[in-house]
């Protein structure tokens, strides 16, 4: 690894902004990350810096990055985003597999859950946690024994922090969520 690349890993572990996303750089380099789902891309450097970061350990082609977000739709409410297609032109140069899904994050999930199979880190923004509670029931079916969630959550001090969820906290989501049928 070149020195440059070295100092950037550096700066995205120990000093980038918002500190908050040091965690999620560091997880990616310990469980060497290769399909990344990110429920809420805002502005797209997040997921940029993910890539950067897993592209590390794994060759870039082998990367999957699906992000869900509400693109064109997003309010002023929602904060910072892009559109669609400037997310698609900011992604795709890194070479690295992405999909990108417009629309609700959350409700999104219920549409493409079952073709994403096995995922190593899923990131979900600070204002979609509860947002549908539905769409947890089908986060396990996405996890194996070594996959990360870590929900985003606003502060005392104004920056969101992330926080990695347990995986029964993830179950009991999931069961809260889950479809009851009329008999």
């Amino acid at each position: 690894m070149s020195i440059l690349k070295t100092a950037k890993l550096l700066y995205l572990h120990l000093l980038s902004k918002p500190p908050g996303d040091r965690m999620i750089y560091r997880a990616i380099r310990r469980t060497s990350a290769r399909k990344i789902v990110e429920l809420g891309v805002g502005t797209g450097l997040r997921a940029l810096r993910m890539i950067e970061v897993a592209g590390c350990r794994v060759p870039l082609g082998e990367i999957q990055y699906t992000g869900m977000d509400l693109f064109e739709a997003r309010s002023t409410a929602d904060g910072p985003g892009m559109t669609l297609k400037a997310a698609h032109r900011l992604l795709r140069v890194t070479g690295a597999k992405i999909q990108l899904v417009p629309g609700d994050p959350l409700a999104s999930m219920v549409r493409v859950a079952n073709l994403l199979g096995k995922i190593d880190l899923l990131i979900v923004s600070a204002d979609l946690e509860g947002s549908c509670p539905r769409a947890w029931w089908f986060v396990p079916r996405l996890l194996h024994e070594r996959t990360e969630v870590y929900v985003e959550e606003p502060s005392a001090d104004g920056e969101p922090h992330l926080r990695l969820m347990p995986r029964a906290e993830i179950d009991r989501l999931a069961a809260a969520g889950a479809v009851r049928r009329a008999a």
